[in-house]
């Protein structure tokens, strides 16, 4: 029979615990697993930790930004805004909710867009969510820029990175 350690429930137990921390993290991004999987391979030639390295990349994705910064109610919806070209980064439209921010990129909601009723409406929403410090916002011009990347502290508690890391590292 199975003698000692193994296969035993601990590596099992391990296994799904690891697998939950990075669908949970891919479910609250609304990220396919092949591009999750991309973003954690650039997180491993990144400087520093890897773990905290792709939660970075996870949140400096442009449907996150525009989420973050209460321009939309949710991610899913944030995506929708971005993917139907109502934002503008650094100037130029765009359409990719996938695209990743760095410090110093501009976001603003797109002049033609800036006149519908939703975005109209969206300033009085926007002001009462607040908007992380590594994020500027200007409600007025419904723009925003990134001051810098998010410190761990102000990134979702309940993502565990590690889990994540160790799902990965041990393929």
């Amino acid at each position: 029979g199975r003698g000692g350690k193994g296969m035993g429930t601990g590596r099992a137990s391990d296994f799904a615990r690891q697998l939950r921390a990075k669908q949970k993290a891919r479910r609250i991004y609304g990220v396919l697993e092949r591009q999750f999987r991309r973003y954690y391979d650039t997180a491993i030639t990144r400087r520093g930790l890897t773990g905290l390295n792709l939660l970075q990349i996870l949140e400096s994705r442009l449907d996150n930004v525009v989420f973050r910064l209460g321009f939309a109610s949710s991610r899913a919806q944030a995506r929708l805004l971005v993917t139907h070209g109502h934002f503008t980064v650094n100037d130029r439209r765009t359409d990719v909710p996938s695209m990743l921010l760095g410090e110093g990129d501009t976001i603003a909601v797109r002049e033609g867009s800036g006149k519908l009723s939703y975005f109209k409406e969206l300033s009085a929403f926007a002001e009462k969510r607040t908007s992380p410090s590594w994020l500027n916002r200007d409600l007025k011009s419904m723009s925003g820029s990134v001051a810098r990347m998010p410190e761990r502290t102000e990134i979702d508690g309940s993502l565990d990175e590690q889990l994540i890391v160790e799902y990965y590292s041990r393929r």
